[in-house]
């Protein structure tokens, strides 16, 4: 099966493969007491600046968890766009495990801006009221689009003000730097983001998922938050063998350049047909309106979402492993209907 459903449909890179083969051997100790932890370790660090505390959990949902609960106690709230991931697709999971108030804004992009959020800065030190801790933000957004530097330094610089933290959740972090042409570092710690869910798994990764916090204060207690959140991995070797594999050879650039690169063509090709795109196809998502009717004949041979019946949106995600054939094989099908 071929799919320009989501990026998680997409398969486990051959280097990555490899690494996982590589940590396959003997035993090992257990949750993180491994060479292959320290070494992913160093590598992050590496990557992010020295005081980076990077912690591996299981998946993405586990690592906003676990970033929100090390920065919000249960009488806090979260900001967030309301089409974000906390929001729309982790069932409650960030509330209810976190016992923090999700307060959604809603937005044009997908993005937040210091304009959006201001309104909900209110009820300081008021006890009936959750108090604003923490602003969330996707980097790619749900829709497909790209925070810029700017963008994100504004909006850390802005709630810094109020004492309240930046989370980043960085799934599709590297098709961002691709599509901006910046480091990992460049678009987190340098625009002031507090703490990170990195992700690898939408990029060529099997499981590769993790918290990484760039205050200390944030860093001091996520192993237990970790653990709690039944975020702990036995055999952490297998993850954080990824992680080493992953930074290697800019590998994360590579797999995320050619998932942008399948994008632009599709956009292209669908521009060219008199398709209307509905947000900025920015790096490997696509979103554009198309009729029912010609939704549900292309659905017979390909895969894919609706993202909003109302709108008649459907949205388009390429991967590391999608091909110009699948994007000729798509294109040829539309034409057919159309």
């Amino acid at each position: 099966m071929r799919s320009f459903g989501s990026d998680n449909n997409s398969g486990v890179h051959p280097q990555i493969m490899q690494a996982l083969m590589q940590a396959n051997q003997d035993h090992a100790l257990a949750y993180g007491d491994d060479p292959w932890t320290a070494q992913a370790v160093m590598d992050l660090k590496q990557c992010f600046g020295e005081n980076a505390e990077p912690c591996f959990v299981f998946n993405g949902t586990g690592a906003n968890v676990t970033a929100i609960r090390a920065c919000c106690q249960p009488f806090h709230a979260v900001i967030a766009a309301r089409t974000a991931h906390i929001a729309v697709d982790e069932c409650g999971a960030p509330g209810f495990l976190s016992g923090a108030a999700i307060k959604e804004v809603d937005t044009a992009d997908g993005k937040l801006t210091p304009e959006l959020i201001k309104p909900m800065l209110h009820g300081f030190g008021f006890e009936h009221h959750s108090q604003p801790k923490m602003v969330y933000i996707s980097q790619c957004s749900e829709l497909g689009t790209v925070y810029t530097v700017e963008e994100i330094k504004n909006l850390a610089d802005f709630i810094h003000q109020y004492d309240m933290y930046l989370l980043m959740d960085g799934a599709r972090i590297a098709n961002a730097c691709v599509a901006l042409d910046k480091k990992l570092k460049e678009i987190t710690v340098d625009c002031g983001v507090d703490i990170l869910s990195f992700g690898g798994t939408k990029n060529g990764c099997m499981m590769a998922e993790s918290v990484i916090a760039f205050r200390p204060e944030l860093a001091e207690n996520i192993k237990y938050l970790r653990k709690q959140s039944t975020q702990l991995f036995s055999k952490m070797r297998y993850v954080s063998a990824q992680f080493s594999a992953y930074l290697q050879d800019d590998l994360l650039y590579k797999n995320a350049a050619h998932a942008n690169k399948m994008a632009r063509m599709l956009h292209q090709e669908l521009l060219a047909l008199g398709f209307e795109f509905t947000q900025s196809p920015d790096a490997n998502i696509l979103l554009l309106k198309m009729s029912p009717e010609m939704v549900e004949q292309l659905l017979q041979s390909h895969f894919f979402y609706v993202w909003d019946e109302n709108t008649q949106e459907i949205r388009l995600v390429t991967s590391w492993d999608t091909t110009e054939e699948d994007i000729r094989s798509f294109v040829v099908d539309v034409k057919k209907i159309v």
